[in-house]
């Protein structure tokens, strides 16, 4: 079970994610906030799995909240959920620590995959998105030299696998893979696996999965 979190000013907007979530087994809707400061403080508690997280929302905006969260819960991932694609509102949510990006007139089914997709670890954008993070996102200055398995996580991570497939292909622990993200993130200094993917296709390991 998928433990998932919503944040949208919105009352008909949550509503509906609720409905089309509900119709899932494997999907379960643990909390919902109407601005971005509630959805920090439930967060922290409630500990999801994941948070489809609105932009434009009053008291602290979904970008910010991004950030706060990012910080505090690096094993809870958010998907920014939105009816904006402006370069700043995509590159900010993804600077933030966003997983994944998604226009509010997706498809449910649309959505329910990408909520799966980043409850396992995979990045998947839309390709709007993507292109507008590949133009304005850019490579880390001097970092950190990465080991060898490093380097071949990240570049498992931008070809779209989940955790668990690359431990599978590492034949390593789940938890170890995990490990590696962390360090790849620290030695990157950026927030997200969605920025370490970039860098990975910035440099040439892997090109950037979309979907």
């Amino acid at each position: 079970m998928i433990r998932v979190f919503l944040a949208d000013d919105h009352a008909v907007v949550r509503q509906g994610l609720r409905m089309f979530l509900s119709d899932d087994p494997e999907l379960e809707v643990v909390g919902e906030a109407a601005d971005g400061a509630n959805a920090v403080r439930q967060v922290l508690e409630l500990k999801p799995d994941v948070v489809l997280m609105d932009l434009m929302m009053p008291v602290l905006d979904g970008i910010g909240a991004i950030a706060q969260l990012r910080s505090q819960l690096p094993d809870t991932e958010i998907i920014a959920l939105t009816s904006v694609l402006s370069d700043d509102a995509v590159v900010g949510a993804v600077k933030a620590g966003a997983i994944g990006y998604l226009l509010k007139e997706a498809e449910p089914e649309e959505l329910r995959i990408a909520i799966k997709a980043a409850a396992a670890g995979q990045v998947h954008l839309t390709p709007k998105a993507a292109a507008r993070l590949v133009r304005e996102v850019r490579a880390p200055e001097s970092p950190q030299q990465l080991t060898e398995r490093e380097v071949e996580v990240l570049r498992l991570l931008a070809g779209g696998k989940a955790n668990k497939e690359i431990a599978r292909e590492l034949t390593i622990g789940e938890q170890t893979v995990k490990t590696h993200v962390s360090n790849i993130l620290m030695k990157l200094g950026v927030q997200s696996r969605t920025q370490a993917a970039l860098y990975a296709a910035q440099i040439g390991l892997a090109p950037l999965q979309t979907s």
